[in-house]
């Protein structure tokens, strides 16, 4: 029975040195999670040279709550007539990933299959949410810098990386819809 209190007090000390020991990026209140919303915060408020909102909030209509800034850097006028993918396509993507702060996260520019600098992915699975909302907004053709929160991107835990509420920035270029079948 002597033994317990010493068992306890082990046991107390290995969990302080534990919890003292977790990062502080995995904290919604974090350094890392404050700059983040800042950076969205000004995104959101961004205005091009008319004064014009800069990036179009666009909603998933899946889910009202899931949301992505974009911006178009080609005349839409130009791809409307384009295929636009589904939520079930699989679709060839160039891209190129940062962090708020600028810092690269990922590319596709170095790839050489299945065609030079093309990812190849199903937007149902197996790429964040972001993603999937931003492409089936596109055509394709279409090229544009899409602001990902941290909600609808890796969320609130690490990824790889990837630190928990990462808010994101990719330039996406829709390349292709392989397997694509146009129904009359």
């Amino acid at each position: 029975m002597k033994k317990f209190p010493i068992i306890l007090l082990l046991c107390m000390l290995a969990g302080g040195i534990f919890t003292s020991c977790l990062k502080d990026d995995d904290n919604k209140d974090s350094s890392w999670s404050k700059a983040n919303r800042a950076w969205l915060e000004d995104q959101m408020n961004l205005k091009d040279s008319e004064g014009k909102s800069y990036y179009t909030s666009i909603v998933a209509p899946w889910d009202n709550e899931a949301k992505v800034l974009m911006h178009w850097f080609n005349d839409t006028n130009k791809t409307k007539g384009n295929l636009k993918p589904l939520y079930t396509s699989t679709v060839d993507v160039k891209y190129y990933g940062r962090y708020y702060n600028g810092a690269p996260l990922d590319s596709s520019y170095a790839r050489t299959s299945p065609a030079d600098s093309v990812f190849r992915t199903r937007l149902n699975g197996g790429i964040i949410t972001g993603w999937a909302i931003a492409l089936t907004r596109m055509h394709i053709g279409d090229s544009v810098r899409v602001v990902i929160p941290y909600n609808v991107g890796y969320g609130t835990s690490a990824y790889g990386t990837v630190k928990a509420y990462s808010n994101l920035e990719f330039d996406l270029k829709l390349v292709g819809i392989p397997y694509y079948e146009a129904k009359p």
